[in-house]
């Protein structure tokens, strides 16, 4: 246990740990980095968190974190929305926007499905999705998620859940590597998989 000179740099160093991938030790640094700041900058700091928890939105429309009821994507008249991308959460579409090349829309789902961690179809943006491809102006599903089993399992789920639709369901290729996150993924390789996608089912004919 550590001995802290002060109650109040082991409460910060306590907040600061509890953020994934800090231990006490990186939390410690960083507490006393911002004690070494100007007083303003911290305060800076601090009101840019209170303000990121108290007053962020998610768009109403694709889920995607925005500043406002709907995010700019969404409000761009200039983006296609007859193609819409798929995506596990907003690290994804920071990761194929950096591509530019991908000019439709998006949908967040929030999470994939993993039984593991509990996480279910009913936990995911997915009943949302099927409303607006119900809704019939969807032209493309563009499936971008994780390559990995979870991945998969709410690939196929969703495939299932839209494939009476008239639709085209189709999936980045595979140049990324099996297990592989998108937000890890170089932005070349994740632009040549967003250009050479393919019919999701092109894999069941194949059996």
């Amino acid at each position: 246990m550590e001995n802290y000179p002060s109650k109040l740099l082991e409460n910060a160093v306590n907040e600061l740990s509890k953020l994934p991938g800090i231990g006490k030790k990186t939390a410690l640094r960083l507490a006393l980095h911002l004690l070494k700041q100007d007083e303003n900058d911290v305060e800076n700091f601090g009101h840019a968190m209170i303000n990121l928890r108290r007053d962020i939105c998610f768009c109403r429309n694709c889920h995607n974190i925005s500043d406002s009821d709907i995010c700019e994507i969404c409000s761009n008249l200039k983006r296609n929305h007859s193609f819409l991308c798929v995506v596990e959460d907003i690290r994804d579409v920071m990761a194929i926007e950096n591509t530019s090349q991908f000019n439709g829309v998006y949908h967040v789902l929030g999470g994939i499905i993993s039984p593991m961690e509990g996480i279910g179809p009913s936990n995911l943006n997915i009943e949302s999705l099927v409303t607006k491809v119900a809704a019939g102006n969807i032209i493309e599903i563009i499936m971008a998620l994780p390559a990995t089993m979870e991945g998969d399992t709410t690939n196929f789920y969703i495939y299932k859940q839209l494939k009476d639709f008239e639709v085209i369901i189709t999936t980045i290729a595979r140049g990324i590597a099996v297990g592989d996150n998108l937000e890890y993924t170089d932005e070349i390789t994740l632009g040549r998989s967003i250009i050479n996608r393919m019919p999701y089912d092109s894999g069941f004919k194949k059996q």
